[in-house]
């Protein structure tokens, strides 16, 4: 088993920024590849981006990609996800997810999940 727990949701204004971090414990981190994805109300969610187990490769939706980022500690157990130039449409939970293989961006692919953390982009 592997728990993850997010932190770092919170109100800011369109443009702004925020950095989500996701805690890990449990089975050995450094085996697992990282995603995060998000759900807004009344849609389904969707993947955000992801990180290889050692960091060495990245994947983004084409939505974010050149304003979000993604990277892992995994001496702390640790995968962040900085956020800039938000937009109201990113108004949504954010949750990270562990699983073994980099690559998938289907939810249904990962094994576990953090709980999730609001985010909430004024205009």
């Amino acid at each position: 088993q592997v728990q993850l727990v997010e932190s770092g949701g919170g109100l800011v204004q369109a443009g702004g920024s925020l950095r989500l971090s996701c805690a890990a414990s449990g089975r050995t981190f450094s085996n697992y590849a990282m995603g995060w994805f998000r759900q807004a109300p009344g849609k389904e969610r969707e993947f955000v981006g992801g990180i290889s187990w050692n960091g060495g490769s990245t994947n983004y939706a084409a939505s974010v990609e050149g304003r979000f980022t993604i990277s892992r500690g995994n001496a702390k157990n640790t995968v962040d996800l900085q956020m800039n130039s938000l937009k109201p449409e990113d108004t949504a939970v954010y949750y990270c997810a562990a699983k073994a293989f980099f690559g998938a961006v289907v939810a249904a692919s990962y094994d576990y999940w953090g709980q999730g953390t609001q985010v909430f982009v004024s205009s």
